[in-house]
């Protein structure tokens, strides 16, 4: 294992900010969302936007190997490939026009909560939790709720979380759940259809080598709730 840090370390170059070179490649690739323009400016992509997005995950390892060292961080596995999946989708553009990263625990990819990084022009977003989770993952999560209230309360109402975070995001139910009560003292929380928060910037934020320690606060400050996510899911972290 450290013999992959140390090649990682070789092969991507010190993350010293994501270049303004690959914001503005991002903003072009937006009205220019076609294949012919992005074979024509692809080395761009690989230079500008890839690579920097492999050095800062590069980076990422070390501190987040003393917070969640069962967390994955890993260059050539947690960044989202730019092709989008237009099978399904009524948006036919072959390509994001975002670049992003999400660290899962190792072993779980996708099967448990993790942490998110997304950098686009004029917005940098900085989260975690878990999205869209199937239903019998939902199942686990809404019961650790309901059975563990105090310490689900100790998470979402700290001082901490309130303060960084607010509350959590994403589309709640309008109704209680099957299975649970209206009158559920947990229920606007059982709600919830997905369970991940954070934060956004502005662009510029991105632009510094101290971005990096800016993603560790807002990943430590997630880390209760991603470590009661996990447990309910039975993914010890």
């Amino acid at each position: 294992m450290k013999t992959e840090f140390l090649l990682d370390e070789e092969m991507f170059p010190p993350f010293e900010g994501f270049p303004a070179e690959g914001i503005d490649f991002l903003t072009r690739l937006k009205k220019n969302n076609n294949r012919e323009w992005f074979a024509k400016h692809k080395s761009e992509y690989e230079d500008f936007v890839r690579l920097p997005m492999q050095s800062l995950i590069t980076l990422l390892r070390a501190p987040m190997t003393k917070l969640a060292p069962k967390i994955d961080i890993n260059p050539r596995r947690n960044m989202f490939r730019i092709y989008r999946d237009t099978r399904f989708s009524k948006n036919k553009t072959p390509y994001k026009t975002h670049v992003a990263a999400v660290f899962h625990l190792k072993g779980h990819w996708q099967q448990s909560a993790g942490y998110y990084v997304h950098i686009e022009p004029g917005n940098i977003y900085v989260g975690g939790g878990i999205y869209m989770p199937d239903s019998n993952q939902l199942k686990l999560i809404r019961s650790a709720i309901a059975e563990r209230t105090d310490d689900f309360r100790m998470i979402v109402e700290s001082k901490i979380f309130k303060k960084r975070f607010r509350t959590l995001e994403g589309g709640k139910l309008l109704r209680a759940p099957l299975g649970y009560s209206p009158e559920h003292p947990m229920i606007e929380w059982l709600k919830y259809k997905s369970f991940y928060t954070g934060v956004e910037w502005k662009e510029k934020e991105c632009y510094s080598s101290k971005f990096i320690d800016k993603i560790v606060i807002v990943y430590k400050d997630l880390l209760p709730l991603i470590r009661f996510l996990n447990e309910a899911l039975g993914k010890s972290e």
